[in-house]
């Protein structure tokens, strides 16, 4: 065998292995990606984020505008609200004065000289009220109320001057006199009109115009009984007041004077009997109303009624005061929540007209009434 054989068997045995005895190869497989939902294009991005900016710089500008009303509202409610506090306090001085002047008028015991000196200290209260009120602010919408406000304030301080003045009156026919004091009177009802019709109602309706709640428009009433305002009234006032006292201090006036009690009745219940025993439920809001008539030929100012229950320890007194009767008119008073009473056992009670001065008949002022309290539901 030649070297040339045995090279080609050598290269025979070292030739690697056909392909075909290999298998198949496979494309490698590249691992999945989870898939995102499509978003927006990469150029809307900055518009949205502008919109949402903006959309966010509007709500804080409404919110913020919000708030501001809001604390506009709030000072605009406190203001009226102090201003109306102002008022309040105003009109309650004032009309405590109204009712001063009511009892000063009808008090029997009243000289001419002191009404006079009375009256003319209400009449500089009257004035620092109407100062008190020009120094006050009122918001804008409110000035025209305050300047009538401020009338009828000056309305009460010209009807005290006059009333003053006429009752300073020494000698004269009592009826051009109680002319002159019921014109001067009339100055006072005035003023009433002129804070209910130009200041309250006027202020009201602007509050409710501006929707502000909680804001009430003080009422101021001088006038307590305008019976009193009248010629008649005042002209008997008048005679009352410069009249000289008699004997045991009354003073004596033209006409028969006098007061007839006409009955008595729990408020609500039957009317007392003064010949027999009267049962009578002794609730807590226990009153009893008296009526009386004026007897006499004039009228009367300041009558008293006096109310009297006897307990063991000391009696049960209640008393009220009617301003003025007139000739053959039948007053009613009421004396409400009289107090503790006893219980179950016999009392009496006992009602009485005051007299009057100049009043001759007494036998009929008075009545008592043989009573027995018991207790609710017993």
């Amino acid at each position: 065998m030649t070297e040339r054989d045995t090279e080609i068997e050598f290269d025979f045995f070292e030739e690697p292995a056909t392909r075909e005895a290999a298998g198949p190869e496979r494309p490698s497989r590249r691992p999945r990606r989870s898939r995102r939902p499509p978003g927006p294009p990469s150029g809307l991005t900055p518009v949205l984020r502008l919109l949402g900016l903006i959309s966010l710089a509007i709500l804080v500008v409404v919110l913020l505008v919000f708030w501001v009303s809001s604390c506009r509202g709030e000072a605009k409610q406190d203001r009226y609200r102090s201003y109306m506090e102002n008022v309040q306090e105003v009109a309650e001085q004032s009309e405590r004065v109204g009712a001063q002047l009511t009892t000063t008028l009808t008090r029997p015991e009243v000289r001419q000289t002191q009404l006079v000196r009375t009256l003319d200290g209400y009449a500089q209260q009257q004035q620092q009220f109407v100062g008190t009120a020009q120094r006050l602010d009122p918001p804008g919408p409110l000035r025209v109320q305050q300047q009538h406000l401020i009338q009828a304030l000056q309305f009460r301080v010209s009807g005290l001057r006059g009333l003053a003045d006429a009752f300073g009156t020494r000698t004269g026919n009592p009826n051009p006199v109680g002319e002159l004091l019921s014109a001067q009177a009339r100055r006072l009802i005035a003023s009433d009109v002129i804070w209910d019709d130009l200041f309250r109602e006027p202020a009201t309706q602007e509050l409710r115009r501006q929707e502000l709640r909680g804001v009430n428009v003080p009422d101021s009433s001088f006038v307590t009984n305008p019976d009193l305002a009248t010629s008649r009234a005042l002209s008997n006032i008048w005679r009352r007041v410069r009249g000289q006292s008699g004997a045991g201090g009354t003073t004596t006036r033209p006409g028969s004077h006098g007061h007839g009690l006409a009955s008595v009745k729990v408020a609500g219940g039957a009317t007392l009997a003064p010949s027999e025993l009267n049962k009578i439920v002794a609730t807590t809001d226990l009153s009893f109303e008296v009526n009386f008539e004026n007897s006499g030929d004039s009228t009367e100012t300041g009558v008293e009624v006096e109310l009297t229950i006897q307990k063991e320890t000391e009696p049960l007194v209640r008393t009220r005061r009617v301003d003025l009767t007139e000739p053959g008119e039948t007053a009613t008073v009421t004396f409400r929540n009289v107090g503790p009473v006893p219980f179950v056992q016999r009392t009496t009670l006992q009602i009485n007209v005051k007299p009057v001065p100049g009043e001759q008949n007494t036998a009929n002022n008075s009545a008592e009434y043989p009573v027995i309290f018991s207790y609710p539901g017993g």
